[in-house]
């Protein structure tokens, strides 16, 4: 694991950089997850080894740090992937995406359009959440309650619920920073993500999960010239799910642009 000192605040931020000589993929995880938690297993894939790979954990996630002075919205969260970018010095690369990450990766794809080679999205977030989301959820609380009380109710609950998996990678993200980014997500992005989306002259491609489907935004995004992967026998959180399914699925857009 690396790490990458942000300028002006003194955070770490802590990533892999897995080499390869193929275009750089930058991950971008969700909501309660992690880079080092979720794609370790969807980036050691055949389809994506020839690839680097550069798994994020952005900050109050992970191993990441977790200040409680940072602002941690979407758009604070791309100013320093941004700057991150511009320390690798990138090249053209892929941005990859997922849930709330996808909303990350927009605003990241907004500022870096001169060198963003082509953008892939997993069940982002392109408009604000909608009721019965789980960032619309963690918003509904007063911050210094689900710090004190919810963020732990949020834990235990997914843990005994069966979401296992997402209660153990939640459960090192800093409560505070789950709120802020959950609050910034239920607020939703100006200009909106969906229209930075649309925007972008960059190949575009959205993947969803099987068991996601039927969504209306599989026609709306195909209509605006976007490229639709599912991955078999997953859901939302197809890289645990179908780790194999959700590299071949980036892989396929990757190849579809050669």
């Amino acid at each position: 694991m690396k790490e990458y000192l942000i300028s002006g605040n003194g955070y770490v931020m802590r990533y892999h950089d897995f080499p390869g000589e193929e275009m750089p993929i930058l991950f971008i995880h969700g909501l309660g997850c992690g880079g080092s938690f979720d794609y370790p297993e969807v980036a050691a894939q055949d389809s994506l080894k020839s690839h680097r790979r550069i798994l994020v954990d952005l900050l109050g996630a992970g191993y990441s740090d977790k200040p409680s002075g940072f602002s941690y919205t979407v758009e604070e969260h791309a100013r320093y992937l941004r700057e991150f970018v511009n320390y690798l010095n990138l090249g053209p690369f892929i941005l990859f995406g997922h849930s709330l990450g996808g909303a990350v990766a927009l605003d990241l794809a907004d500022q870096c359009r001169d060198r963003l080679h082509q953008i892939i999205l997993s069940e982002s977030n392109l408009d604000e959440s909608p009721e019965g989301s789980t960032s619309k959820y963690i918003a509904s609380f007063e911050m210094q309650d689900f710090v004190n009380h919810g963020f732990g109710m949020l834990v235990e609950d997914s843990s005994k619920g069966g979401n296992r998996i997402w209660a153990a990678s939640l459960s090192a993200w800093l409560p505070k920073a789950a709120y802020l980014i959950a609050r910034s997500a239920a607020v939703g992005g100006t200009p909106s993500w969906r229209s930075i989306l649309y925007s972008l002259e960059c190949p575009r491609t959205f993947i969803f999960g099987e068991q996601s489907l039927p969504d209306s935004d599989v026609q709306v995004l195909a209509a605006h010239g976007i490229q639709i992967e599912v991955v078999r026998h997953a859901g939302h959180s197809m890289a645990w799910e179908n780790p194999e399914g959700l590299a071949s699925a980036i892989n396929s857009a990757i190849r579809s642009v050669k």
